[in-house]
């Protein structure tokens, strides 16, 4: 069980300050979208606020859940099942926007694929540290978790979902590399994606028009180019100190999804370049204090279990802010804690919980 020993306070904060925000954030950038949508400017904020409450108490409970529990048989692949079980389900349940992202279960939307990324980073964790020293053995070792994340990433791009699928990709690769894998097994894994991602992206019509985009957003500046585009006059209209509160433009029906994938520029017009450089302090306090827990992890679990973690909640943030900022082409990726969307914050809450009862039982 966890020694009583006081919880990371720093960490702790940051992620609370960052749940506040978001609400406040969400409440900013869709009150006229709500009221327009649903006859309530608070229709999304209220919503935020239930999911932040649940998934506030999750953390808690997470935190005093001995973080060793998770690294069993009878947790793991159970755990596994229901991944495969939901990412199938989801297939057959209504589109929303031409997607199967979403079961709609009453009143909650549940994005399978926001939970799948929680349980890969627990399966390997354990799968790697049952392996350590074995890393390299392609039969042992690299098939199964090939398997394992090949059959995750395919159901979730049959959604289709090319952003969550990269992010579950980032997180294989991030906790593979921790564990020792050597590079030229990525070099390997590259060459073989590569084919994949040219028929994934150049074959598919919407998704190249976003490459176009991306490269020459003017070129179609009412089509492909007209949401990054909106991206860039919101963030570059904010300056130093912003537009004030509640009193961006942007998000007046110019830019799609202000409160969910582009929340980001929302806060670069409305808090300037100050509120997105606060935002980003407290993304790096997260990697930094998850960083922290891993190196003084006890065990290879906790240690892979931390990395895992932090790189599914940081990183995500970082392919969000460089979306936002016209670094990568547009995909519909949320900013974890900030955006609007009951999923993605519970279930990032949870992982910080894991990280938070981590850090207690570290050296």
């Amino acid at each position: 069980m966890a020694r009583r020993l006081e919880s990371d306070r720093i960490l702790f904060g940051a992620v609370v300050v960052l749940v506040l925000f978001g609400a406040l954030m969400v409440f900013s950038a869709s009150a006229m979208l709500g009221q327009e949508r649903y006859g309530s400017s608070y229709h999304f904020l209220v919503r935020q606020i239930i999911w932040a409450v649940l998934g506030l108490a999750v953390m808690v409970g997470a935190m005093h859940f001995d973080y060793h529990r998770l690294a069993r048989p009878a947790v793991v692949f159970p755990a596994l099942g229901l991944q495969f079980l939901l990412l199938v389900t989801v297939l057959f349940a209504a589109p929303t926007h031409n997607a199967h992202r979403w079961l709609h279960l009453g009143p909650l939307n549940v994005q399978p694929s926001e939970f799948a990324k929680l349980t890969m980073v627990v399966f390997l964790a354990y799968f790697l540290a049952l392996r350590r020293g074995a890393v390299n053995d392609l039969r042992h070792t690299l098939l199964p978790i090939g398997m394992v994340a090949g059959a995750s990433v395919s159901l979730v791009m049959k959604e289709p979902d090319l952003g969550t699928s990269l992010a579950l990709l980032l997180i294989v690769a991030a906790m593979l590399f921790a564990a020792g894998l050597r590079v030229v097994y990525f070099v390997y894994g590259a060459m073989a994606a590569l084919p994949v991602l040219y028929i994934t992206i150049f074959q598919v019509g919407y998704r190249y028009r976003r490459v176009l985009a991306f490269l020459d957003p003017y070129a179609d500046p009412l089509g492909k180019g007209f949401q990054i585009i909106q991206s860039f006059i919101a963030v570059g209209t904010g300056g130093i100190d912003g537009v004030g509160l509640m009193d961006g433009k942007q998000k007046l029906f110019y830019l799609p999804e202000p409160h969910t994938d582009f929340i980001f520029a929302v806060i670069g017009e409305e808090l300037g370049f100050l509120g997105a450089l606060f935002v980003l302090g407290l993304f790096a306090v997260i990697l930094w204090r998850g960083m922290r827990a891993a190196m003084r992890s006890r065990d290879e679990f906790g240690r892979l279990l931390a990395i895992g973690l932090t790189v599914m909640i940081v990183g995500q943030a970082l392919v969000n802010i460089s979306v936002v900022v016209g670094l990568l082409p547009t995909k519909g990726i949320p900013l974890p804690l900030v955006s609007y969307g009951g999923s993605s914050l519970f279930v990032s809450l949870a992982a910080v919980g894991v990280l938070l009862n981590i850090s207690q039982q570290s050296s």
